[in-house]
């Protein structure tokens, strides 16, 4: 089924349209939220809040862009506002973690994907959700800022700051072998 047929199915109210579309894109969505989540129901709540405004506001794709990134942004957009409402702290940086050492990218390339995405999920919410947006979504600081409604400053505090913090956990790893191991 194309991307338009799906599209037309569910502005129909096609269940089984709905449930193509849902379950196309329910994995990469979750593995959005869970990088924005603290934890696992709350980006189930996420991607289930995400959904409902996909199916919504589906009338208003307009076939300009893949479906997938339209999709992403309302994904994205839905773990800002849940995270909003939790009223995330964002703080300042000091002048003495302005300049930090990156890690030995021999450390970085022993550990997997999944554990790379467990050390950022463990991540103060912060800093997890500007480094996920700089990071991961390609956001500049300034779009960062005004989706955040922070300074641009402070976005650039938290992403050093959790590269910082993503550094020491990497480092505790290094010298502990097996931390993650199944």
């Amino acid at each position: 089924m194309t991307d338009k047929q799906l599209i037309e199915g569910c502005l129909k109210g096609n269940i089984k349209s709905q449930r193509n579309l849902y379950d196309h894109f329910k994995g990469k969505m979750m593995a959005i939220c869970r990088r924005y989540a603290a934890d696992l129901t709350e980006a189930e709540d996420m991607l289930q809040e995400a959904f409902i405004k996909i199916f919504t506001n589906i009338g208003q794709y307009r076939f300009d862009g893949a479906l997938e990134g339209w999709v992403r942004r309302i994904v994205v957009n839905t773990a800002l506002e849940v995270l909003r409402k939790r009223l995330i702290r964002f703080t300042d940086i000091d002048r003495e973690t302005e300049e930090l050492a990156s890690p030995d990218t021999d450390v970085i390339a022993a550990l997997s994907v999944g554990d790379l995405l467990k050390l950022i999920c463990e991540l103060p919410d912060g800093y997890r959700v500007v480094f996920n947006l700089y990071v991961i979504e390609g956001y500049d600081h300034n779009e960062i800022a005004d989706l955040l409604g922070i300074n641009p400053a402070t976005s650039r505090s938290q992403l050093l700051k959790a590269k910082r913090v993503l550094r020491e956990q990497i480092e505790y790893i290094n010298r502990v072998p097996n931390t993650y191991a199944p």
